[in-house]
Order: C-alpha cells, then sequence, then structure tokens
C-alpha cells in the first residue's frame, strides 16, 4: 500500500522543545486542513482588524482561516515538489510572502472570488498609516465635542479654546495630508472626528483545487517568480 504523502517528515531545525512542539503542531494541522478541504487560497491583507477578522470567520464557517509564520505553513504543504503533500501545493507555498494567510473552504471557486473582491471594511486609521486624504478644518466652533474636552485637544495638538462654553478652533487646522504617515495624536483626532481613513481588506493572490490544481490569481506571472526565487536562492 502506497504511503500518504501526508505522513512525510520533516526537521524543524534551530528551535527550543516548547516552539518546535507548536510548530510541530501547526505543520500538522495543515496537513489535516489539506486532507480535509477541497481547496486553499493565499491571501494578503492591509489594515487588520481583529474584531472585523472575528467577524469574516464567522461568516465563512465551516472554512477555516490560517495565519501564522508563512515558513512553518510552508512545511505544512510542502517547499518544494518531493515534500508537497499534494499536487502543485507547493506552489502555494511560494506564495506565502509578507503579510499573508491561507484559507481552506469547500466553497465554489466562483463564490470564493466573488468574496473577495467585493469585502471592504472602512475603519479609522490608526498610528503608523500612511493616510490618502488630506482633512483640513476651519476656524470655528466645534460643537460636536462637550466643553471638558477642551484641555484634551489641546494636548492633541489642535489650536483650541472655550469660548462661552462652547470648543472652538481659533485658527484654520490641517489635521493631515495626504501621503504622509499618521503620529498617534492624529490618529485620535481623526477618531474623534468620525473620519474613517482605513480600509480592512483580503485580497486573493493564488488558489488551489484539488483535481484541478494551482493557479495565481493576482495576475502575476508564475514562471517570472519562479525565475526571481532561482535568483535569491
Amino acid at each position: 500500500m502506497p504511503k500518504s504523502k501526508r505522513d512525510k517528515k520533516i526537521s524543524l531545525t534551530k528551535t527550543d522543545k516548547k516552539g518546535l512542539a507548536l510548530k510541530q503542531k501547526i505543520v500538522e494541522d495543515v496537513r489535516n486542513c489539506v486532507e480535509k478541504y477541497s481547496s486553499i487560497y493565499v491571501f494578503t491583507f492591509s489594515n487588520m482588524r481583529n474584531e472585523l477578522m472575528k467577524d469574516v470567520r464567522e461568516q465563512w464557517k465551516p472554512s477555516r482561516f490560517f495565519f501564522g509564520k508563512n515558513k512553518v505553513i510552508g512545511v505544512g504543504l510542502g517547499r518544494n515538489k518531493e515534500e508537497e503533500v499534494g499536487d502543485d501545493l507547493h506552489k502555494i507555498s511560494k506564495c506565502l510572502k509578507g503579510q499573508c494567510a491561507l484559507l481552506f473552504t469547500d466553497s465554489p471557486k466562483d463564490e470564493v472570488l466573488e468574496w473577495f473582491s467585493s469585502y471592504s471594511c472602512e475603519d479609522f486609521a490608526r498610528s503608523g498609516c500612511t493616510v490618502g486624504k488630506t482633512i483640513q478644518l476651519s476656524e470655528g466652533p466645534l460643537k460636536k465635542f462637550p466643553h471638558s474636552m477642551e484641555p484634551y485637544l489641546r494636548q492633541l495638538g489642535l489650536p483650541t479654546k472655550l469660548e462661552k462654553g462652547v470648543v472652538t478652533l481659533i485658527k484654520d487646522y490641517e489635521v493631515c495630508k495626504k501621503g504622509t504617515v499618521l503620529s498617534p495624536e492624529q490618529a485620535k483626532i481623526l477618531e474623534y472626528l468620525g473620519h474613517r481613513l482605513a480600509t480592512f481588506k483580503l485580497d486573493l493572490r493564488a488558489g488551489w483545487v484539488k483535481g484541478t490544481g494551482f493557479e495565481r490569481l493576482d495576475g502575476q506571472n508564475e514562471e517570472k517568480e519562479q525565475t526571481d526565487d532561482e535568483m535569491d536562492e
């Protein structure tokens, strides 16, 4: 009887016993998912929000999302043709670069593509985020803020004062400029003003379907990527 591909033992070096056990569990979980589900998708993400990702997981039950160290997940799938636990799965491993994750699912390919292309969610930008819009405030009253917040708004950098109990901007003020990186103070001001300048989005990079194989889904050329990998080696 031929031996199953998922029974292959792969060495995980340079780690302590506790770390090794965790990595081995991740590898085993990945291989179990390969057996359980009919397809795998690699996706990238921007402006990750745990609370929004929790909702995404709920929408996709009983599918399985997999976040973790790319190299360890790659070991589970197989880093090359000799190690892979399914035909062409090593090509999925080569797509695990940067901020990305896996979706294991039995949903039809068309349904997966449609959902990913349409899903996005606006949220408040955080410190360190590059904004795509300039926000300018005009001199005058800021009636949405209670008078008790005026000292704190000044601490954040807003040129304000109280006039007859109303928080008032004493001059025009640019909160942020398009293309710049937000400071913690700018991010907090934008949140108080209600400006959602970040978009939580998931973008498909590649897919693999049992019986069909690997497919690049982001327009990148597979042959070019393989050439780049060879140059890196």
